[in-house]
């Protein structure tokens, strides 16, 4: 452990932030994957220690990939739905304008999204009625029903309204928690951003990044970084714009 210490924290940027958080942190050994064997730099009280300068190389590698998604003006559906995770997934999600999960997974999102969609959109009628106080019209007992209606479809569906078509990428916090989101990203193409831990299959995810994903510390540092990815390019792209109209104009 002592090399670890002297190796990350005499180093700064990146690799100094990770240290901090707790990313190195890992699980025993006895519930490593075996395909992260290689990503694996020592041991301290049967606590498996990650290789921060290998976890950074795959954290460049993600971040460059949510760079081109964001000049693409691609959408990425967040999902964490782990106590330490669902708050930290949703702020994110929110800042970004993106769609999330941070709850229970329902089967289907993506597999079956036409049938998703409907129930978005019944969500999305329900909302705009209560807006314009159209549900005055409906009965007290009617109107209790439709309240209770709504209130279960934005508990499970109010993440993904701004999710109007398939999202270019996933960016998943625990890929075995979420193990059901993984599969159906898989079986649409959907590439998958994972942030895993010793004990997730490192092949999972098109973009794995291997730290500790049970700590919030380390969860919040890596959410961050991915989303402050995100709104930078997105913030280039959008400068870019007027100045190219305004070569246009000028023209």
């Amino acid at each position: 452990m002592e090399q670890v210490t002297e190796k990350t924290t005499k180093t700064g940027g990146v690799l100094g932030d990770m240290f901090r958080v707790g990313a190195h942190f890992a699980y025993s050994k006895a519930r490593r994957h075996p395909t992260v064997s290689r990503y694996i730099f020592g041991a301290k009280n049967n606590v498996e220690i990650f290789d921060l300068e290998k976890t950074e190389e795959l954290l460049l590698r993600a971040k460059e990939y949510v760079a081109k998604l964001a000049l693409d003006r691609k959408q990425v559906l967040f999902v964490g739905g782990k106590n330490e995770a669902k708050d930290i997934v949703r702020q994110a999600a929110l800042s970004l304008d993106m769609p999330f999960v941070a709850g229970r997974w329902i089967g289907g999102t993506l597999t079956n999204f036409s049938e998703i969609k409907k129930r978005i959109g019944r969500l999305e009628k329900l909302t705009e009625e209560k807006e314009k106080g159209e549900l005055s019209k409906y009965t007290k007992r009617e109107q209790l029903l439709l309240s209770r209606e709504m209130d279960g479809l934005a508990d499970v569906f109010g993440g993904l309204v701004t999710m109007k078509e398939l999202p270019a990428a996933l960016f998943v916090i625990d890929t075995r928690r979420e193990h059901i989101a993984v599969k159906e990203a898989k079986k649409m193409n959907i590439p998958v951003i994972g942030l895993m831990n010793s004990d997730c299959d490192f092949t999972s995810a098109e973009y794995p990044i291997l730290a500790n994903d049970a700590s919030i510390h380390s969860i919040a540092f890596f959410v961050n970084e991915i989303a402050t990815t995100y709104a930078s390019h997105k913030a280039t792209l959008k400068q870019a714009v007027p100045a190219e109209d305004e070569g246009v104009g000028e023209k």
